[in-house]
């Protein structure tokens, strides 16, 4: 029993490590090495655990996932009574989180498959599994929001709306990463709040 919950641990620190040095550093230039290191594990729990480092990159994903997701659903956005209020505080509460280093904030799975797109395709579908699978935590939300205003006729989506959500939020990180500072980030994010205020028929606030 004490050996099975070792290995189980040393798999949790593993994860846990590469969230933090994938984000740091990329996916490309982390090693196995810098992962065990960070870890506090050997090689060999390495590889007791996975195959290569592109297994880890896959179940980094789905760890990533289940960890943001949890964090989510316990959020404030949730409580609003108005699905669009919900939606609207959604927003406010990513840019609340775009605070400490571009690491702190930068998202793990953005960051693996703009470099594994096309070397891995296991990790590419890991990562999109993450973001539509948040993106798709959206929906119902939105759909809400556009019966309350008959905008079903439109030819917008709930879902397509949910998937430009996190374009704008991705792309906020690579300018981020770009120039250095979390402030067009944040700048990106305020206009996303203004578009769907003004696509919902709402007057952005000033």
């Amino acid at each position: 029993m004490f050996r099975l919950a070792a290995k189980m641990d040393a798999r949790s620190k593993l994860l846990d490590a590469a969230l933090s040095v994938i984000r740091h550093k990329g996916y490309s230039a982390s090693t196995v090495d810098e992962l065990c290191s960070a870890a506090g594990v050997t090689k060999g729990a390495f590889f007791h655990h996975f195959k290569s480092k592109d297994e880890l990159g896959v179940a980094a994903a789905d760890h990533w996932s289940a960890t943001t997701s949890a964090m989510f659903a316990e959020a404030a956005y949730h409580r609003h009574a108005d699905p669009l209020d919900r939606v609207l505080a959604y927003i406010d509460f990513r840019k609340s989180l775009i605070t400490g280093g571009l690491p702190d904030f930068t998202c793990l799975v953005g960051t693996m498959v703009q470099e594994t797109y096309e070397t891995a395709p296991d990790i590419r579908d890991a990562c999109d599994r993450s973001i539509s699978g948040h993106a798709a935590t959206l929906v119902a939300d939105i759909e809400a929001a556009m019966a309350e205003r008959d905008m079903v006729a439109t030819g917008l989506t709930a879902q397509s709306l949910a998937l430009h959500t996190q374009a704008v939020l991705q792309g906020a990180f690579i300018l981020a990463k770009a120039k250095g500072g979390a402030d067009v980030a944040k700048s990106s994010v305020d206009h996303l709040r203004r578009y769907i205020e003004l696509l919902f028929g709402r007057t952005p606030a000033a």
